[in-house]
């Protein structure tokens, strides 16, 4: 009998230390890691070639390749001011091989303005945000207007006869359009174009009187232009150290663009991270910095969480904005 009860006491001993060790498997999970990327990446820019978006994708498109490991293939797809790459890009798998640039307001006023947007806020997921430009009024070098105010006074005594260019309906341009109109009683023409490269070669062949431009197009065409005021919060643009602000001329209104890049809904965290750790490394870039500084852009190195919490605030923002707009 000792025999038996030597063998059963054995038994559950081994089955108590079997127990144990499943129950600290079960505590300590280990998270299994994406293999990602292993194929080329498509890198969608929701306006023409040229542009902003455009120039900043091709500035990152070979250090991203060097820090993923991965051909990236830029494409376009411009159209409603965006929304036609965004509809796009919510609608992609979201496996972390279609990643689109956005823009801020763009991306809100949308959905904001028009029920047809093709997608919503929200459902565009940050990775980060990079790059800023303030927006300014500018005429022509041989423009009657020297000033904002005589640009103001023409504009009310024949309302609607100048034509303002800017990129896309419902954008930050558009917004600014609008809101100068609302602050000084005069009325324009906003005349719309699907990126920054044509509306400027509207703007430098003749064909509008004045445009709403991205700080980076203002410094580079500076001496075929009279720059009237731009739209930064605090200080003067560094760039453009000339040009008064909108504040200090009495409108209170600032008008900025934020750049940065995206994935579809549901993209895993992992590959979200992936993807923030690569465009924060050329954000945090000393001789990137420098060159967007140059080119006359304000640099940002926002990541995922940062991103999403600023684009929330702003979405706040210019829903009130857009209401009062609305309102008057």
């Amino acid at each position: 009998m000792r025999k038996p009860l030597g063998i059963l006491i054995m038994a559950v001993f081994l089955l108590a230390l079997m127990a144990g060790c499943g129950q600290q498997q079960a505590q300590e999970p280990t998270e299994t890691k994406i293999d990602y990327p292993t194929r080329p990446i498509t890198y969608m820019i929701p306006f023409d070639p040229g542009g902003q978006s455009d120039l900043e994708a091709r500035r990152q498109q070979p250090l991203l390749q060097e820090f993923l490991g991965q051909k990236i293939i830029i494409t376009y797809k411009a159209g409603g001011g965006g929304a036609v790459g965004w509809t796009e890009m919510v609608n992609q798998k979201p496996d972390g091989y279609f990643i689109g640039g956005i823009n801020i307001p763009h991306i809100i006023l949308q959905p904001l303005s028009r029920d047809d947007a093709g997608y919503k806020t929200e459902q565009i997921q940050p990775v980060a945000i990079f790059q800023a430009t303030p927006i300014g009024l500018a005429v022509p070098k041989d423009s009657p207007y020297n000033d904002l105010a005589k640009f103001i006074a023409a504009a009310k005594a024949k309302p609607g006869s100048i034509t303002i260019g800017g990129s896309g309906t419902h954008s930050g341009h558009h917004l600014a359009t609008l809101q100068l109109e609302k602050l000084s009683g005069a009325t324009f023409e906003y005349v719309p174009f699907t990126g920054a490269a044509p509306q400027m070669q509207a703007f430098l062949g003749g064909h509008v009187q004045a445009i709403f431009g991205n700080s980076n197009d203002l410094v580079q065409h500076q001496d075929t232009m009279k720059i009237l005021a731009i739209g930064c919060s605090g200080e003067r643009f560094a760039a453009l150290p000339d040009v008064p602000t909108f504040i200090e001329l009495g409108y209170d209104m600032t008008a900025s663009i934020d750049r940065g890049v995206a994935v579809p809904p549901g993209t895993d965290e992992q590959i979200v991270k992936i993807l923030e750790e690569a465009f924060l490394k050329i954000s945090n870039n000393e001789a990137v910095q420098e060159q967007m500084i140059k080119e006359g852009f304000e640099p940002k190195a926002m990541g995922a969480a940062e991103s999403a919490a600023y684009i929330q605030a702003k979405t706040v923002d210019y829903t009130a904005i857009m209401e009062e707009l609305e309102a008057n």
